[in-house]
């Protein structure tokens, strides 16, 4: 079973395959609406874009200044030869593309700095919306899928449309600026130069969309790659215990080829944008200057006219070649895009609701409760059940009988289908969340620790966790020896996945942190399972004067750990089929003698 951290300890969530709920629906294609909403982000950095329009601006005229100089030079050259005349000429040309040259350099810096903000902004905004989510939504989603779309997707999205910018408004300013250049000069030769327009509009639209389809099932793909890595790295010894190797690699491999091949085919059709566009510019190149060389001829215009003209028709094609790729590149961005926003747009945790009253002892009540992760297969079934204050409650059945949802439903993770539940009078769907979570604190079978010191971790169940209040949870625990036995005690830094500390020692740790969270619920899910015999009786010692005076609910398989409870329930397909105490239930013969016997008898439950 998954489990995942709150802030007063572990977190216990179902297993994927009972999820959908939170499940993300593919979204048609809505690159308008995509690129629109890109373009928000965009208007964040008004001042940027402004630079950059400025920079671009200026380049532009000097580059459509400078042909007209040029013919010019010419010109002189092919007729009176006045040195002045030339020697301003190339001056003034020298100038313009110096000046050129520099706004260029100034509109790549200004990209970076404008990329590098939004990657900054995308990625708060995204993590931000993250841990909002509700608990559901990280359970329907793997983690690699998670953080390509925080890395991978954003990424490519910035970069993408960042670098886009400067092209996009230099194309368009190139774009307007030559053409009436070029009708100013000669109108014909204009209008054949235009006639390739028809033949680039058709190309790029027909690439755009296969580099489209291919870029989304590209970043799709790469978030399932991620995941998988994430998923066989984090479980390596299990993949090692049961030699599943070479299994591994070929899962690894299959997908590795889908992406790779989804990868060639958004290269190929990416790559062949330029080439294309080059293509259809070189047949724009031989119209100019076959029909300027009539036009020369028959004294139409002059020969430096015809330089300048071949000049302006490959600024004028270049423009349209770069838009036609940007218009290309934005297909990936797009499909990156998309997963981001389908993210940002899922509906957020609502963390409204009331407080619970102070100062008074919870009593827990489920009132004919039934609950179902997908429709159609109900894990609970008008279930019902009073926890009294301060009284030890256990949940004993079968894997699947619900036991765990139960604690889902009283953290709110999860919402009731029917019934409602109560925390004295106050009904747990008008509370707030954290109103609620403040008060409980859970230990889990299977922990969870960040790198960083163990006190550190420790007060991650509450930050204001004095020394002593930290030294005392530790003896509770029984985890003061452990803590001498460390090299630096508690300032030993656990690593990442916490390999450096032995499962046990993470349990022990994982019990001092629910203490110091100094809970009105204590929930127990098999928090000794991974502690050797002796270690659990300590543990068990402890916990009776822990669990004094709270609301304690302990879910378990080892019956024995749970014969002192005052009251046991016994679940079966998420209902309760029995409750009382050790006694009683043995006396009964019914589902609870049946589960006793069996672990008696040393058979597996």
């Amino acid at each position: 079973m998954e489990r995942k951290n709150n802030a007063a300890g572990s977190v216990p969530v179902m297993p994927l395959r009972r999820m959908n709920m939170f499940a993300e629906k593919e979204k048609a294609g809505n690159v308008k609406g995509t690129v629109l909403r890109l373009g928000t982000w965009f208007l964040r950095e008004k001042m940027l874009l402004v630079a950059i329009f400025a920079v671009v601006l200026l380049s532009t005229i000097c580059s459509i200044l400078a042909p007209g100089l040029q013919s010019r030079a010419i010109d002189v050259i092919a007729g009176d030869n006045n040195r002045r005349i030339l020697l301003e000429a190339v001056m003034f040309m020298f100038t313009a593309y110096l000046i050129c040259s520099v706004m260029n350099l100034l509109t790549g810096l200004f990209s970076a700095h404008l990329s590098q903000r939004l990657v900054k902004r995308m990625r708060n905004e995204l993590f931000d919306k993250l841990v909002r989510l509700p608990v559901g939504y990280s359970d329907t989603h793997s983690r690699g899928d998670l953080m390509s779309r925080m890395t991978n997707d954003i990424e490519n999205m910035s970069m993408t449309v960042s670098m886009s910018v400067p092209s996009f408004f230099s194309g368009v300013l190139m774009l307007l600026g030559t053409a009436a250049v070029m009708f100013w000069f000669c109108w014909q030769l204009a209008v054949l130069s235009l006639l390739t327009i028809f033949m680039t509009v058709l190309a790029a639209k027909f690439i755009a969309v296969m580099v489209r389809r291919y870029s989304r099932k590209r970043q799709a793909l790469l978030g399932s790659l991620n995941g998988f890595v994430e998923e066989t790295v984090s479980g390596f010894r299990t993949v090692a215990a049961f030699s599943r190797q070479r299994i591994s690699i070929e899962k690894f491999e299959k997908i590795s080829d889908e992406l790779t091949s989804a990868g060639i085919r958004t290269e190929i059709f990416s790559g062949i944008m330029g080439p294309v566009m080059n293509c259809i510019g070189n047949v724009s190149f031989v119209i100019i200057a076959a029909c300027g060389g009539v036009f020369a001829v028959n004294g139409l215009i002059s020969v430096g006219m015809i330089s300048a003209f071949i000049i302006y028709a490959r600024q004028f094609s270049r423009p349209v070649n770069e838009l036609a790729q940007i218009y290309s590149q934005l297909q990936s961005a797009v499909a990156g895009a998309e997963r981001v926003f389908a993210t940002l747009d899922c509906v957020s945790e609502d963390q409204s609701g009331e407080e619970l009253n102070d100062g008074e002892p919870l009593n827990i009540y489920f009132r004919n409760v039934d609950f179902s992760y997908e429709e159609g297969h109900p894990v609970l079934r008008n279930f019902s059940l009073d926890v009294p204050a301060g009284r030890k409650v256990a949940l004993v059945g079968s894997t699947g009988s619900g036991k765990t949802t139960v604690v889902n439903l009283l953290l709110k993770f999860y919402h009731p289908d029917s019934g409602e539940i109560l925390l004295n009078d106050q009904k747990l769907s008008s509370l707030s969340c954290s109103s609620v979570r403040s008060q409980v604190a859970i230990v889990l079978q299977d922990t969870e620790f960040f790198e960083g010191t163990i006190t550190e971790n420790l007060r991650f169940a509450n930050q204001d966790a004095t020394d002593e209040q930290i030294e005392r949870a530790l003896q509770l625990s029984r985890c003061s020896d452990l803590i001498a036995r460390l090299p630096r005690g508690r300032e030993t830094v656990i690593s990442a996945s916490a390999q450096n500390i032995s499962q046990g020692e993470k349990q022990l740790l994982s019990i001092a942190r629910a203490l110091i969270a100094d809970p009105q619920i204590l929930i127990m899910d098999e928090a000794t399972s991974n502690v050797d015999t002796a270690t659990e009786k300590c543990i068990q010692d402890a916990m009776q004067n822990v669990m004094r005076n709270r609301t304690s609910i302990v879910i378990a398989h080892r019956l024995s750990t749970i014969r002192d409870a005052d009251l046991i329930v016994v679940m079966d397909h998420g209902t309760v089929v029995e409750q009382g105490n050790h006694f009683e239930l043995l006396m009964a013969h019914g589902k609870y003698y049946e589960l006793w016997s069996t672990q008696y008898a040393g058979l597996a439950t």
